[in-house]
């Protein structure tokens, strides 16, 4: 019996076509994205390498939101980089890009990492804090011009305290110091704030103001306002579209001066050069969602990756 011949009563086996599209062609240059999918499980936190498709090549780029097929389902995650290989020894899967938005800075993602590290937690976990929903019509709007830097204010009541004009001073030469600040009793504290914030902006650097609640929101944004500070202000009783917009302007450098509340500590401001938390003792600086971040340790861990200067402020008597 010859290999052409089958034994009596079996049949040859079926030959298979192949079924399904061929894969889509492939970026040219760095095929291969790094990306951190929001798989909601600690074991898993790492990046994931994926397939560039040549269409998504100009869209791809480092920051932001994406799409991809991850055990069996589809879930969101953000594009870290970009590189020529993989260390995956089969095909990729192929990536989509939900918005060509680049969301996530470098500045913001290294602080992420830091902060996830720092709590026990994971990084998906900590963008889900950094990074505001999408608001696909509010993305669309046309961005706006830069603001101007401010000119560098007088050291006003900063005068009641000795070191107070000279730390004004620092932050005008685009200089960091870093102080913890017990504020004197009565109401010039937000003007004092506004005043750090002005001097630091004068020097073309970013500010993030951190506070606890609405009604010290409220207090900081006048004073910024009155001293002409260009500045916007976040918190989540905004709204998810009027937060979205305020947060893009923020991160597309239009303002460089922010004050908010919890989640402002991880605003992508451009050319950080101060950050500032009022009040470090209000329980409401606490992060009540895993991992848990405190405020200060934030904006602690992101004056040291930066070099921005930091000031931790009290009020005089304590509560």
């Amino acid at each position: 019996m010859t290999e052409d011949v089958l034994p009596l009563g079996l049949k040859a086996p079926r030959k298979r076509t192949p079924t399904g599209k061929p894969p889509a062609p492939l970026a040219e240059h760095l095929p291969v994205a790094r990306v951190v999918v929001d798989t909601g499980l600690a074991h898993l936190d790492r990046p994931f390498d994926y397939a560039v498709p040549a269409s998504a090549d100009s869209a791809a780029q480092p920051g932001v939101r994406v799409r991809v097929r991850f055990a069996g389902r589809l879930v969101d995650g953000w594009l870290l980089e970009r590189a020529e290989e993989s260390e995956h020894p089969g095909r990729l899967t192929p990536l989509a890009v939900v918005s060509p938005e680049q969301v996530l800075t470098g500045e913001v993602a290294a602080l992420a990492r830091a902060v996830a590290d720092r709590t026990a937690g994971t990084l998906p976990d900590v963008l889900r804090l950094a990074i505001p929903p999408r608001h696909a019509r509010t993305e669309a709007e046309p961005p706006q011009p830069p603001a101007e830097p401010p000119t560098s204010p007088e050291p006003g009541t900063w005068a009641r305290y000795p070191a107070g004009p000279a730390f004004l001073t620092a932050l005008a030469q685009g200089l960091s110091p870093r102080a913890a600040w017990t504020a004197l009793p009565g109401p010039t504290w937000p003007a004092e704030l506004a005043a750090a914030a002005q001097a630091c902006a004068a020097s073309g650097r970013g500010v993030v103001v951190v506070v606890p609640d609405s009604r010290d929101l409220d207090r900081v944004a006048g004073a910024l306002a009155e001293a002409g500070v260009p500045a916007v202000s976040l918190s989540a009783d905004l709204g998810p579209a009027e937060r979205y917009r305020r947060w893009l302007r923020v991160l597309r450098g239009e303002v460089r001066v922010v004050v908010g509340t919890r989640a402002t500590a991880f605003a992508p401001v451009r050319d950080l050069g101060l950050v500032v938390v009022w009040d470090d003792g209000d329980d409401l600086h606490a992060e009540p969602r895993a991992p848990y971040p405190h405020v200060r340790e934030v904006l602690a861990l992101r004056a040291h990756l930066t070099g921005a200067a930091f000031l931790a402020v009290r009020a005089w008597p304590p509560a």
